[in-house]
Parts: structure tokens; sequence; C-alpha cells
């Protein structure tokens, strides 16, 4: 299947009134002739030039070889952590890069099997974000404040409210009605912020407000008096470290990193957090029983659907829609993590496919396109209890952020039927791979583009890996957490095509047989 042409100017994407005001703003600062801006902003780019795909599909037949000479002497050492020198792989640090690849500093060519860690779903260089560079020619800038939003960062607001509740787009009919509901699982506010970690714990800041004052003075909260539980996912054994919410100190509870800390918090009554294993409805019967009485109360839910990090694991429908049941009858918020799916699933949103009706959904990484550090929480207005600075982040309203997101979005909706087919592709030939080789793969998991193999010891899963890196794919192993089930992680970018599959395939065949 072939991609669908997208073309559009920036007056196409933020609208003609828009463009001209600024237009007409920036002919005052710089004397420059308002026609020629208009000119130039009205002028449509072609998102995904076939070229630039043919172009894609020559490179493959390079992948792996050295097609640049490497800088002579010792690569700079720079003044990192110990952790972050001890991981490093300078040799794969890009010298440059477009689409599907990379060429790394030793001078080889790379496939980022793993979308450069989940925040380039459209490659390197997307021919689409010209459209930013429209933006930067009329002067619209990125650096703006919380009580200054511009008028593009207000349409992706709009927008994503609109999408994450499955209207057509930010004027369609339904919105006006969205925007005014309070219902509690309806998403319908937005904070613009800068990474997932902080779009996650301005989440559990509005769940424990429920609990605890925000601020001094402040009125007695709904639950005051009673001990927040926080239900996250956990391991297979129970244990919290599977989940991922991000690298705040709080968001850290909440897989079991500040033992003490949590210890000394869980005593004095001020919130606990309890795991749940994968899928385990046991588990989940079990915790509203245990936590909805005796001064406690379950004050969230939190999950991925895919937990990248731990294994790639794919939670079930049947199981988040029990969870969201029991959230339901128990005035409990859900908050769904999309940070590694959101966009790559063609609804933008994998929550919508699996019938969930969430209080928050955390985004960022995928839709801003590796261009801009920009993550989103949507949330249902019912939740919408902070003072003015609960979650500020100053430069979280950059208008070029947002106008990455609207590029990315068009694209994206555009292609839906064509990426959901490659990635059904993609799934299809990964499982046939792996039913090939079950001598040494145990399992598929994950979904589409984010799929992952479960290998029969970590050793296979390292030799594996360290054979398709010397192939000239970036892909690794999840080696990092004891009790994670040896995998080998996956998760291509969304120009991917039938072709780049095929390839990858014959690639791991390769490597697995040791040829």
């Amino acid at each position: 299947m072939e991609f669908q042409s997208v073309s559009a100017s920036l007056a196409d994407v933020i609208g003609l009134e828009p463009v001209m005001a600024a237009c007409r703003a920036r002919a005052v600062l710089t004397g420059e002739d308002v026609g020629k801006l208009a000119a130039a902003a009205r002028t449509p780019v072609e998102f995904l030039p076939a070229g630039f795909m043919r172009r894609q599909h020559e490179l493959l037949t390079k992948v792996g070889e050295q097609v640049v000479t490497p800088q002579p002497g010792q690569p700079r050492r720079g003044a990192s952590t110990r952790m972050f020198d001890s991981a490093s792989n300078l040799g794969l640090a890009p010298l440059s890069a477009a689409g599907l690849f990379r060429i790394g500093e030793d001078g080889r060519l790379y496939l980022i099997s793993k979308s450069e860690h989940y925040h380039t779903p459209l490659g390197h260089g997307f021919p689409g974000y010209a459209l930013l560079d429209q933006a930067r020619q009329l002067g619209i800038p990125n650096a703006t404040h919380n009580n200054t939003r511009g008028q593009i960062t207000r349409q992706l607001e709009e927008e994503l409210v609109a999408a994450a509740n499955g209207a057509a787009g930010a004027d369609a009919g339904g919105l006006a009605s969205i925007s005014a509901s309070s219902d509690p699982y309806v998403c319908n506010r937005v904070l613009n912020l800068e990474t997932g970690s902080l779009a996650v714990e301005a989440a559990l800041k509005m769940i424990l407000a429920r609990f605890h004052r925000m601020d001094a003075g402040g009125p007695e909260p709904k639950y005051h008096g009673r001990v927040p539980v926080i239900l996250v996912m956990g391991n297979e054994q129970g244990g919290r470290p599977a989940n991922y919410h991000g690298t705040t100190i709080l968001a850290q509870t909440l897989r079991g990193m500040w033992p003490e800390l949590c210890s000394g918090i869980e005593k004095s009554g001020l919130f606990r957090v309890q795991s749940i294993r994968p899928n385990s409805r046991e588990d989940l019967e079990a915790a509203f029983t245990k936590w909805e009485r005796d001064g406690h109360k379950v004050a969230g839910f939190f999950h991925e659907i895919v937990m990248m990090n731990y294994g790639g694991l794919l939670l079930s429908p049947e199981f988040l829609q029990r969870a969201y049941q029991l959230c339901r009858q128990h005035d409990v918020p859900t908050v769904v993590d999309e940070i590694q799916s959101c966009l790559w699933h063609h609804d933008l949103f994998m929550f919508r496919e699996w019938g969930l009706t969430p209080s928050f959904i955390a985004i960022g990484k995928g839709f801003a396109g590796g261009e801009y550090p920009a993550s989103r929480l949507i949330f249902s207005a019912a939740m919408d209890c902070m003072p003015q600075f609960g979650a500020l982040v100053t430069n979280g309203q950059e208008e070029l952020a947002s106008l990455a997101y609207l590029v990315t979005m068009r694209w994206a909706r555009a292609n839906a039927r064509v990426t959901r087919a490659i990635g059904d592709y993609y799934e299809r030939r990964m499982r046939e791979f792996a039913a090939a080789h079950s001598d040494q793969i145990t399992a598929v998991e994950g979904k589409r583009h984010l799929t992952t193999l479960f290998f029969k010891s970590l050793e296979y899963a390292k030799s594996f890996t360290r054979d398709l890196n010397r192939r000239g794919f970036d892909i690794s192993a999840q080696t990092y957490k004891a009790d994670c089930p040896p995998a080998v992680l996956t998760k291509i970018p969304l120009i991917t095509t039938r072709v780049v599959v095929d390839f990858m395939i014959e690639r791991m065949d390769a490597a697995i047989r040791g040829r």
C-alpha cells in the first residue's frame, strides 16, 4: 500500500486569517512586504514526497555498511553522569539523519528500528515540518508563556480534545458540548507541558488533591481524612518495577524507587501504592475489595496499554475495561499513559480501540515528531482543580511545538488506513518469524508497530541484538530490569513500508541463523 499524498501550506493548517494577521505584524516589525510574506505562507509543502521515499528504499542496500569515513582521533567524552557514560554507544551517535536512517559517528548507516527511543514516529527530517520554517519566516515565536498562549497552541488544544473524544476536528459540531461537559470521564481540558514525566505528575497532583489540600487555606477535599491508594501495573510477581510513568520523585515512587521514602509516606498515611499483575482480574478485584474501606480509598488507576518498560507486554481490552468499570463504580479517576503508544495508533490514541474512557490522557514524544520536547495532559473538567502555578512550565506553550503536533496529526490522519495495514503486516511477519524460531523465541508481545520478541534467555536476546547492531539495526534487548522477560524491543516509524518490513525480517532471520 502506498501512503496518501498530503500537501498543505501554513495557511491550510492554521487558517488564512491567523496567517494574514501574522504577516501584517511581521511587516510592521521588519518592513517586509505583506504580499510576499502571505505568498510564502500560502505555498504548499508536500509532506512525504515520492522522491524522499524512493531514496529510503535505495538506502536499504547500504544498511550496516560504513558509508562515510569516521572522524579521526578519539570522540569527545562530554561530561555526563557515570551511568549515562557506562551505557553510551558513541558509534551510533548521529552525524546526520534522514527518514528511517541515521549515519553514526562510526560512519555506518543505521536503520532506526526503535524510532530513536520513541520520539521520531515520522523519521528524521520529515519534509512536512518545512511548515515550521514557514512559521519562522513570519516571526511566529516559539517562546511564550502560560498566560499568553498563542493561536496555534489554542487550536491544538481544541483538536486534541476533539480527537480524544472521537470528533472529526476542532470545529466539529459536538466540540461545544464536549467542552461543556463535567463528566469525570470526558476529557476536555489540556495542560501543555515539556515532558511526559510532568504530564503524568500533573495527573497525580490532581488525584491527590481530592485527599490533601494543594494550597494552605483551600477548601476541604472531597475525600479528606481517607488514605489515597494509587493502583499501578506491576510485574508478574506483583512487584512495582514494571510500570514507568516518569522521572519525578512522585512518579518514581509508583514503580518502587525511593523505598525508604515510600515506606515513610505509607506509614504517615499520606498515600499508598498498590501494584496489579498484568492482566490479572484477581488482583484488580482484590485491590478494590481491600482498599475501598477502613479509612482508605482507591484514588486513581495508572496504566499504559503497551508496557514498553516491561518487555512491551500488552494489556488486554477485557482487563482494562473491567478496571475502568470498577473505577466508575467507585469514583476513581483513570490515567492512561500513552507517552509510548500515542500517534503510533491509527486513531492517534490506542485507548479508543480498547473502548476506554479515561479521566486523564498523557501524551508526548511522538506528536511533536522529535522536533521539540512537548507533552500534553488531556483531562476531565471535573478534575480541573489546580491553582495557576500547580503545573506551571514556562515554555510548555511553545507555538512551533504545537505546529509540529498539527503537522504530524494531519499526515497521520490522512494515512491511518495505510499505517494500520502496515502495522498489522509487521506484527504478522514478526509472529511468523517467531514461530519459525520457537527454539529461541517464546512469545510475541506489543501491538503492530510496537512489537517485541520474548526470548528463552537473556543471553539469546543479547546475542540477537548484538548481531543486528552489527548489521545496522538500532535495536536493543531490555537488560536493565532483572525481573523483566528477556525481550527485544522494536518500534518502527510510521513511514515504514512493506518493503522495509520485509527487509527487516530478512535481516532478523539471517541474524538468528548466524548467517
